[in-house]
């Protein structure tokens, strides 16, 4: 898949900054909103800020999108069931059997 730079959206890091400084977003407010306009989903946009192999970093689209939820749940539901089934059955004891301990 091609990679989508997040046009007007500009990451640097300070490497003089304190530990708690990550880096500076930088918008430019015309092509960020043209950007977010373009590509919005559901009213959101999601972002990766990336590092290049040059050392520079830059923005890109993430444009993963999550199988559906019926698929999801029923993935989850058969992992469940596996779960459970291989737990291990409890032990009856019948009226007339002796209590192991």
């Amino acid at each position: 898949m091609e990679k989508i730079f997040a046009d007007g959206f500009s990451f640097k890091r300070n490497e003089s900054a304190p530990d708690f400084v990550v880096g500076r977003l930088s918008l430019k407010s015309d092509e960020a909103i043209a950007f977010i306009k373009t590509h919005s989903k559901n009213g959101w946009i999601n972002l990766d800020v990336k590092k290049a192999r040059t050392g520079n970093f830059y923005v890109e689209l993430d444009t993963f999108t999550p199988e559906n939820k019926n698929n999801a749940s029923e993935s989850k539901s058969v992992a469940n069931k596996a779960k459970s089934s291989s737990k291990e059955k409890p032990v009856i004891i019948q009226d007339d059997e002796e209590l192991p301990f």
